[in-house]
């Protein structure tokens, strides 16, 4: 369960965890202190690094052995490996969460992305419509492949080549695929719980940390 804690750590955002209004779910979350430990372990570093829990880990919590194999499966598909970087991944999510209308998603991930790219527009852009956004001809491959995907449309063998003339293995292709299941999943569990994103993702990653 590293790799979600690691990208959770890695925003650096330091804030007030008091409960917000945006914190109510349709299935009560178990609190964390009635966790199981291992999830407890994994769960407290985020909040105490980041300053706050993020909303998906309490919704989640409502059936504790369905979080950890979220979160288990989550860091599988999301580790760094192949040709795609973790702005890539992060591009990937927001775009198809936008088509699937996740407000969770688009807001939560468009925040890494912006960590990840350190690009404080394209994440908008995208959430917008991928179309139109400000990319370059390797990441329009990854992302009308993934679109196919995430409306399960058949694949041409044109598509896959067109992921190759960009240095796209037919490994990255699996992995562009797995990050699109893993999210219309989490899409949906979001529609589902009522899951709202925290307000303090929405500023992550847009103003540039002064540097001393």
């Amino acid at each position: 369960m590293k790799c979600l804690k690691g990208r959770l750590l890695y925003a650096g955002i330091h804030t007030s965890s008091k409960r917000q209004s945006d914190d109510v779910f349709r299935f009560s979350p178990t609190p964390l202190n009635r966790l199981p430990d291992d999830l407890q372990l994994y769960l407290k570093p985020v909040e105490e690094k980041t300053g706050f829990m993020p909303n998906v880990f309490k919704a989640m919590s409502y059936r504790p052995d369905e979080l950890r194999a979220f979160i288990n499966y989550y860091d599988i598909v999301m580790a760094e490996r192949g040709s795609l970087t973790k702005a890539d991944k992060e591009m990937i999510i927001v775009a198809t969460s936008a088509e699937n209308k996740c407000q969770y998603c688009i807001i939560a991930h468009g925040a890494l992305h912006r960590i990840f790219s350190k690009n404080p527009h394209l994440a908008d852009q995208l959430a917008a419509n991928w179309r139109t956004a400000e990319l370059d001809d390797r990441q329009r491959s990854i992302l009308d492949f993934a679109m196919d995907l995430c409306h399960c449309q058949p694949l041409s063998e044109e598509k896959f080549q067109n992921l190759e003339k960009h240095g796209l293995s037919l490994e990255d292709a699996w992995d562009i695929g797995g990050v699109v299941a893993l999210f219309a999943l989490s899409n949906r569990m979001a529609y589902l719980t009522n899951m709202k994103p925290n307000k303090e993702f929405y500023l992550i990653g847009r103003v540039p940390k002064n540097k001393t």
